[in-house]
């Protein structure tokens, strides 16, 4: 049955492609003369019984290439990109509808009431008015009844997801106890540094003259600290001179949240310590670790559930995978370049 549904689409096909030249040649199919119609969609994949086309493709398509030609890409990345991400979008959609028609097969349905509430549960998780909410998707180019029906198709998806991956996970004590074990570093205690700096900023364009009279003033502050003035009372000082040293709390980070530059500067510092002078893109600095709070290590009992929904996710990741991988397989799926 599905290897004769697939023969009359492969006929449909090649009508269709004939009828396409037809038109694009600017010839009327019903009376031969010359029209100016244009084919304006065609098909680019069969998926069993089902058909995606040219325009389905395009619309998905669309957002993304803005995002990614505002990037300011040369242009043989930016063709590259493109290109990857159109190859990618189509398998999604021919996954999209591998998966509907597994929903169809089964009678997996979503209620009007269903896409209300799941509709009330994103305006007041985004604090959104109906007209908040119309407004928003006018921005993606989106009416309320287009993004109704994307819902609606996601829910199916989510129910098709419980019924043919998630009820069949099962997340052990001795999964639990091995995650913890594998990843003690993980839930061991952290260090964060409370960190205050002093600045000067250079313009871009700054002469040498500029830049070595930058240099001195914050020398200048080095030999205060070492004198023994305090770090933040220089810190808080607000001269009018903008080419005069300031300084602001920077608040508490872990070593792995600052850049690559301060984590080289605050690594091996204690509490009360500051840097040497450092040179940065944007002028002069100086680093003072004004406090470091050390947080204690969580047990296993107190991140059990935040193992368990880690792996519980993992497993709902590779079995959908390998479900999509094997529903693929079973089916008639071709793509028209």
């Amino acid at each position: 049955m599905m290897e004769h549904s697939f023969k009359k689409i492969v006929t449909f096909l090649s009508l269709y492609f004939l009828w396409g030249f037809v038109f694009s040649i600017g010839i009327s199919p019903f009376n031969g003369q010359a029209a100016d119609a244009v084919v304006v969609d065609r098909i680019v994949a069969v998926v069993n019984d089902d058909l995606i086309t040219l325009f389905d493709l395009n619309q998905t398509f669309r957002p993304y290439e803005e995002n990614i030609k505002a990037l300011g890409y040369a242009p043989e990345r930016e063709r590259e990109t493109l290109f990857k991400l159109r190859t990618d979008l189509l398998n999604q959609l021919i996954e999209r509808k591998l998966s509907d028609q597994v929903a169809k097969k089964n009678n997996i349905e979503v209620s009007e009431q269903e896409i209300d509430s799941a509709l009330e549960r994103i305006k007041d998780a985004r604090a959104l008015t109906d007209d908040d909410l119309r407004a928003g998707l006018a921005q993606q180019g989106l009416t309320l009844e287009e993004y109704r029906k994307n819902l609606k198709q996601q829910l199916l998806r989510n129910k098709l997801v419980n019924r043919e991956v998630k009820s069949k996970i099962v997340i052990t004590e001795d999964d639990i106890n091995v995650y913890y074990d594998v990843h003690r570093e993980k839930f061991a205690g952290e260090l964060k540094y409370h960190i205050w700096n002093i600045f000067i900023r250079i313009p871009e364009f700054a002469d040498e003259s500029t830049r070595r009279l930058a240099l001195e003033k914050m020398e200048a502050v080095i030999t205060q600290l070492t004198q023994g003035r305090s770090f933040e009372s220089l810190a808080v000082d607000d001269p009018d001179s903008p080419m005069a040293p300031k300084g602001a709390d920077l608040g508490l980070f872990k070593l792995d949240e600052l850049s690559p530059e301060l984590q080289e500067a605050v690594r091996g510092m204690k509490a009360g310590d500051f840097s040497p002078i450092l040179k940065t893109d944007m002028g002069y600095q100086i680093i003072f670790v004004q406090k470091i709070v050390e947080t204690e290590s969580k047990s296993l009992a107190t991140v059990k559930s935040e193992i368990h929904e880690i792996l519980y996710n993992e497993a709902v990741d590779n079995r959908f995978q390998t479900w999509l991988k094997d529903l693929r397989k079973h089916s008639h799926i071709k793509i028209i370049k």
